[in-house]
């Protein structure tokens, strides 16, 4: 089965691509640098991971860079992982436009350009795909500073429960895993103070999972998962 992963070259993304190719997926990922582990993964996966640079802000080369120059058109694709994403953090006061634009590109025009040919490969194919976009808690519960950034995960989050309506007759899903904090990169400039208090808005207070979070986009993106549709998956250690 053939996936498709965005933002393969750290944190969430390069674990999605090590859960999927430890069960025998093969994984086309997606990033704009190589990383020294994903290089790792490369040479430990190298019949099963193909790999791109590619910046996901430039959603109009999509279909010729990513869809007919990279994965090629007669490919089957079987699922996407929008996972890829930018984070400007302010004050919705501070709003800057050209900073919001262009996280909009990342987190919103792309994503949905990759599922417009993605979909299309599946029909081609008459695949029963799976989409997996991932959003944040941020959408659900206030965070300072954060409002533009969720945002763009709840635009994301509209769109997938959409597209389930649109293509399920086709037997194509489309879901969202909603991930609370997780120690990432993204998440690195938080000081020890501004991570405990998040946790303490938790249940079980402490950071999420990244390997719990790669392997609920495993269940996903399998028939075990083959009845659910349109759903935001909660992953926040209990947050909402």
């Amino acid at each position: 089965m053939n996936v498709i992963v965005t933002g393969v070259s750290k944190g969430l993304g390069l674990e999605v691509a090590r859960t999927l190719l430890n069960q025998g997926y093969n994984v086309y990922g997606i990033s704009r640098s190589k990383t020294d582990a994903l290089e790792q993964l490369l040479n430990e996966f190298p019949q099963s991971i193909h790999w791109v640079s590619f910046d996901l802000s430039d959603a109009e080369s999509i279909r010729d860079i990513v869809f007919k120059q990279f994965i090629g058109l007669k490919t089957p694709i079987h699922g996407l992982v929008n996972n890829a994403a930018i984070a400007y953090d302010d004050i919705a006061t501070n709003a800057d436009l050209n900073a919001l634009e262009a996280m909009y590109k990342v987190n919103v025009y792309s994503p949905i350009i990759l599922s417009k040919y993605a979909i299309r490969q599946m029909l081609l194919h008459n695949i029963a795909g799976s989409l997996v976009h991932l959003s944040s808690i941020s959408v659900h519960t206030g965070y300072k500073g954060l409002s533009m950034y969720a945002s763009t995960k709840g635009a994301l989050e509209a769109y997938s429960k959409n597209i389930s309506r649109e293509w399920g007759s086709k037997g194509i899903r489309s879901n969202c895993v909603v991930a609370g904090f997780m120690e990432t990169e993204m998440s690195s400039a938080l000081t020890d103070e501004q991570k405990a208090k998040i946790y303490r808005r938790t249940s079980l207070k402490k950071e999420v999972s990244i390997q719990s979070v790669a392997d609920t986009i495993d269940f996903l993106l399998s028939d075990k998962s083959e009845s659910i549709t349109g759903q935001n998956i909660f992953i926040d250690n209990g947050t909402i």
